[in-house]
Parts: C-alpha cells; structure tokens; sequence
C-alpha cells in the first residue's frame, strides 16, 4: 500500500498547489487538511467552491484508494456529489473526514464531511470511484 500512497503523493500537483494533506487513519478512513488562503477565495471573504469539490474529492478519492493499494490498484473519481452547507472563510482551518461505505471488487463508495476550526460543518459529499490495477495508466 505505502508504494502506491507514495506515488499518489508524488504525482498530486493540484494537492500540493492547493496545500492539502493527508492522514490515513486506517484503510478506508482518512482525515484531509487545508488552509484557506487569500488565493482560493472566490469573492472578498469566501473560497471558491471548486476549490471545496476539489477538497471533497480528494478526501473521498484517498479513502478510497487506501482500500484497494493493498490489492495493487488506483481509483479514479466516475461521479462526485457535494453540497455546501457554510462558507469557507479566509484563513479557515478545514479539515475533511472521508470514509468507506461500500467496497466492491471495482467500484468504491465514499462519504465525506468538511468542518471548519470550530467544528462547523462546511459541506458533505460521497463520490463513487473505479479501482484498477495501478500499472495501468489511466487517462483523464
């Protein structure tokens, strides 16, 4: 699993542009991290909501694949739904609990929450991902 995580690391620009990062709490649970910067916000005071269903997809895309690294395989996201609750203010501290609901041998069913610092509930969402073999190269 670690081989794979670290390749998802490596080749994660839009994460890494975007500042998040990960913990794997354990397979199929994970907890995601971001801080909204000046540079997400989308009007004076709010982030874009691009930059939360990126966020959102992220979390429920790695807890996905931290059910089936151990089996050799990646995920892609096939459909993503989130609905924004609160804003996402300037200088925010979000943090994304994604976990698991439904495993099967190619389809992966997430669910994910986003709070704000004081436990403000942002957004939920669920996503449905395609595992494959991670050799195999997968196309946008």
């Amino acid at each position: 699993m670690k081989a794979i995580i670290d390749e998802y690391n490596k080749v994660n620009h839009f994460g890494r542009f975007l500042g998040m990062h990960f913990n794997i709490l354990s397979p199929g649970e994970v907890e995601y991290h971001l801080e909204i910067t000046e540079s997400l916000l989308a009007t004076e005071t709010a982030a874009h909501g691009g930059v939360l269903a990126g966020f959102m997809d992220a979390i429920l895309g790695v807890a996905a694949l931290s059910v089936v690294a151990e089996e050799g395989k990646r995920v892609a996201t096939l459909e993503l739904k989130i609905s924004f609750l609160a804003p996402a203010l300037c200088n925010d501290q979000l943090s994304g609990k994604g976990s698991v609901i439904k495993k099967g041998s190619r389809i992966v069913f997430s669910e994910g929450s986003i709070y704000n610092q004081n436990g403000l509930l942002i957004a939920k969402g669920s996503g449905t991902f395609t595992a494959y073999p991670a050799e195999q190269k997968k196309e946008g």
